[in-house]
């Protein structure tokens, strides 16, 4: 095995390209992206239903993940995974990190999960199609279908189920709304971002919907949340947008996830 430069190359050069969120939403929370969530989700609505039930968790959202991650399991990555994490550990930049998840790697294919040859995935090393990190797998991976293997890659049950299991696991909680975008009073400055009130406390501070319309009552907690490079978009974010990002921690990630849930059911 040789180290693989083009590795190293998108490596070094991840933080260049930013976009502004508006930039983010259209790219991400596409017409073509909600329409073939859409699609998957009506498909696969039985399977949905069964792994929502077993984790607590909203199958929409799940597909928005799996949406994000690899566009509905369509793109999971070209590099073979063994040759990314091996490259990245030589080349040294977080050479500890990338060495432990090798040895993950090696214990998954020790374990029969799947072939050396289709253990593909992204430069960095996240496999399948909820792109789970080699030691994600191994504490969080799942088999759904019951057939002895836990196939991220070519398992639509394997790969959903492990994706709820993964919000499960980190705290989601079942029939909480994750957020909504919301049209500010005035100037947002003086309300805290990330702090927390009830919902009946935003719609009394002025808070409307992004339609203009009053918000939902009740009293889950929600705090202000901006996304990153917007210009002056603002929403109530609640516990399971937190769990979201635990998935992937940048809030416009958060956000176009929520999105794109509400959208593809």
């Amino acid at each position: 095995m040789q180290p693989n430069q083009r590795i190293i190359e998108l490596d070094r050069r991840q933080s260049e390209a930013v976009l502004t969120w508006e930039e983010y939403r259209e790219r991400i929370v596409s017409p073509a992206r909600i329409e073939t969530g859409r699609r998957n989700f009506a498909e696969g609505r039985s399977l949905l239903e069964r792994i929502g039930a077993r984790y607590s968790v909203s199958p929409r959202v799940v597909v928005a993940i799996w949406g994000m991650e690899t566009n509905y399991g369509a793109n999971t990555g070209g590099f073979g995974v063994v040759e990314a994490l091996a490259t990245l550990a030589w080349e040294g930049r977080r050479a500890g990190y990338f060495r432990g998840e090798l040895i993950s790697a090696l214990r998954i294919l020790d374990a029969g999960h799947v072939a050396p040859e289709r253990m593909r995935g992204s430069w960095a090393g996240a496999m399948g199609q909820p792109q789970f990190m080699p030691s994600n797998f191994e504490r969080l991976a799942v088999d759904f279908d019951g057939d002895g293997r836990r196939d991220i890659w070519d398992s639509r049950a394997d790969a959903l189920g492990s994706i709820a299991h993964y919000l499960s696991r980190h705290g989601w909680r079942d029939g909480e709304p994750w957020g909504l975008e919301v049209l500010a009073p005035g100037p947002v400055e003086g309300y805290g971002t990330g702090t927390k009130r009830p919902l009946r406390e935003w719609a009394r501070l002025g808070f409307r919907r992004i339609d203009g319309g009053p918000l939902p009552s009740g009293d889950v907690e929600m705090g202000l949340e901006e996304p990153r490079r917007s210009t002056g978009k603002v929403f109530l974010g609640g516990h399971n947008l937190g769990v979201i990002r635990r998935y992937n921690p940048p809030i416009n990630y958060g956000l176009a996830v929520g999105l794109l849930s509400d959208r593809v059911a």
